[in-house]
């Protein structure tokens, strides 16, 4: 899962930072409430692990701007604001958990976990990334309530980028994943195929989600 922990205690971030990601997590840090709205707006992120006191914006400020620009992640507060006035305020204004500091690094751990555990409470196979809709039980992918008509190879292809949305996949990755075999420097499949299943998801749309990253490969996310 892709996490961004919003802390400006520096000590306190990188004991965040290295913790989960030593569960296996990718981790981005953001000292201030306006870096972490710039990242939210320009990666997508499973959870957000946000403090309310921040230089910049504030945490009530940065999961409104957040909610009223319809991202989705999922956003746990981490703060040593303990009132109760302050934990209603914050599942109030969308939070999916509170935890008070100074806590307990095994029951953040299990909070994290109960978190995305509700998330996958949701229908079975469907991924969601803005207006595109992939429904892997029926194997069939929409956007704005449009059919996507892709072969199984590209079907294969657009679930595997949704599923590590925001995570940039190498060529490498994306050929052993999708295709089962050793990758080719001197064949071109993966970027042919991108090519094709953007004219099909991407082309016909005003909003890109497949973008190319330059030297390094692909990331499916809203931007």
């Amino acid at each position: 899962m892709r996490i961004l922990v919003v802390e400006d205690e520096a000590k306190t971030a990188a004991y965040l930072k290295k913790g989960l990601s030593e569960n296996g997590h990718v981790v981005d840090v953001a000292s201030r409430g306006d870096d972490a709205l710039f990242l939210v707006r320009s990666h997508v992120y499973d959870l957000v692990v946000l403090d309310v006191m921040l230089p910049g914006s504030d945490g009530w400020s940065v999961l409104r701007e957040m909610r009223r620009e319809g991202v989705e992640s999922r956003v746990l507060f981490l703060t040593a604001r303990d009132a109760v006035e302050d934990r209603v305020r914050g599942l109030d204004l969308g939070a999916d958990d509170y935890l008070v500091k100074p806590f307990a690094f095994s029951e953040l751990l299990a909070r994290v976990r109960s978190i995305f555990r509700r998330t996958r409470q949701g229908p079975p196979g469907m991924l969601h990334i803005s207006d595109l809709e992939i429904d892997e039980v029926r194997h069939r992918a929409t956007r704005s309530g449009k059919p996507l008509l892709l072969t199984p190879k590209e079907f294969a292809l657009l679930a595997f980028m949704a599923h590590r949305a925001g995570e940039v996949l190498s060529r490498t990755l994306i050929v052993e994943k999708v295709w089962d075999m050793n990758f080719d420097s001197d064949t071109n499949v993966v970027d042919v195929a991108v090519r094709r299943l953007r004219s099909k998801v991407d082309d016909p749309f005003p909003e890109k989600l497949i973008h190319t990253v330059r030297g390094v490969g692909y990331v499916v996310e809203k931007r």
